[in-house]
């Protein structure tokens, strides 16, 4: 499993509504806002994506997806080579599209 629940449940404080509405949230954001900054390729839109994919994830206790994140940010916010960019976005791409398969699954969405 890619994600972690432990900080959702703890903001949560037992709402299973609020957990439900954060991982419907993420499911629907997050792939389309991939997709849009990958199609682009603007810097401003792949930090923009990064800074908005951070606090998501983090929430979803995944630390590696947050760190290739936060490089993401840090790379669009300083206008950086493309290709460095570009040579992110794979590993950020298959660890959403892993966590959006096991999130519907396990909450059978």
């Amino acid at each position: 499993m890619i994600y972690n629940l432990d900080k959702i449940n703890e903001m949560a404080e037992g709402d299973q509504d609020f957990i439900d509405s954060v991982i419907a949230v993420f499911l629907e954001e997050v792939p389309e806002d991939l997709e849009k900054a990958l199609q682009e390729k603007d810097h401003d839109q792949v930090y923009k994506l990064a800074h908005k994919i951070k606090p998501n994830v983090d929430l979803l206790g995944m630390e590696q997806t947050r760190a290739i994140a936060l490089e993401l940010e840090t790379l669009g916010k300083q206008e950086a080579n493309m290709a460095e960019i570009e040579k992110r976005f794979p590993m950020l791409k298959t660890d959403i599209n892993q966590v959006v398969a096991e999130l519907k699954n396990d909450f059978h969405l």
